[in-house]
């Protein structure tokens, strides 16, 4: 399927969901403390995206049951919340999506409970700050699988490694579109495939492991963990491509 090009009246459809997820990541992000359970957090994410008139988009996707996927310590992505307590500190992601008058949004971050440590500091800065510089390199004509390969470097760089068998994707009038946009160089040639172009719209999200970026499913089907069994995160923003560069929708 072609990657479709977003005119710019949709281009705002998208910026006023991705806004939503955004004020409540924000939320979140100034309320989150030991003794909170990741149903808490869900139930807060779910009450401020229906109070601003949209829908969580993650409940029921797929059968998801939640409105947050909220990934815990070595849990990478797609964590179910359960009645599990945060504690001084644990690493928490939180990734959530909405879906307003029929356009989404999709925003994750990963956030310290308390103090944490230097190691887990480094970790999330990773994610962070390969998801930044992702952004600030895209420009029009330039490959997806070059900016794969550029968010690989980065990772590696960093003395981390990226998930595999997961990546980025395309957004709009549903959850997931082309592109894919994984955050390492499938094949060996940085130069194939499709190329950005104003007007596309997608979701960028460097998922970052420790030592081995193998994903291993839990038996709930959802949760992912790498196979090393370390601690991970993960960092997500919506972009689109306007007058050549990359600019951040899922901001408040």
């Amino acid at each position: 399927m072609a990657i479709s090009l977003k005119k710019p009246a949709e281009i705002e459809k998208i910026r006023a969901a991705n806004k939503i997820v955004a004020q409540t990541l924000d939320h979140v992000e100034s309320i989150i403390k030991p003794g909170m359970s990741l149903l808490e957090i869900d139930k807060i994410c779910d009450d401020m995206i229906c109070a601003a008139g949209a829908k969580p988009a993650f409940k029921g996707l797929y059968g998801f049951p939640n409105a947050a996927c909220i990934s815990l310590n070595e849990v990478v992505i797609h964590g179910i919340p359960d009645d599990t307590i945060l504690k001084e500190g644990d690493i928490v992601g939180v990734d959530i999506g909405s879906n307003l008058n029929g356009f989404f949004g999709d925003s994750a971050r990963t956030f310290g409970v308390g103090k944490i440590s230097k190691e887990d500091e480094a970790l999330i800065a990773c994610s962070k700050d390969a998801l930044y510089f992702a952004i600030d390199i895209i420009k029009e004509g330039m490959h997806f699988k070059e900016l794969s390969f550029e968010l690989e470097k980065f990772i590696l760089a960093r003395g981390f490694v990226p998930l595999r068998g997961f990546c980025g994707h395309g957004i709009g009038k549903r959850p997931h579109e082309e592109p894919e946009v994984p955050n390492y160089l499938e094949g060996n040639n940085p130069k194939a495939g499709p190329k950005i172009k104003n007007g596309m719209v997608f979701c960028i999200e460097p998922m970052i492991c420790q030592k081995d970026g193998t994903p291993v499913v839990g038996n709930d089907k959802w949760k992912v963990t790498s196979k090393d069994g370390l601690r991970t995160s993960h960092y997500e923003h919506c972009v689109a491509v306007i007058s050549g560069r990359a600019e951040i929708l899922s901001k408040a």
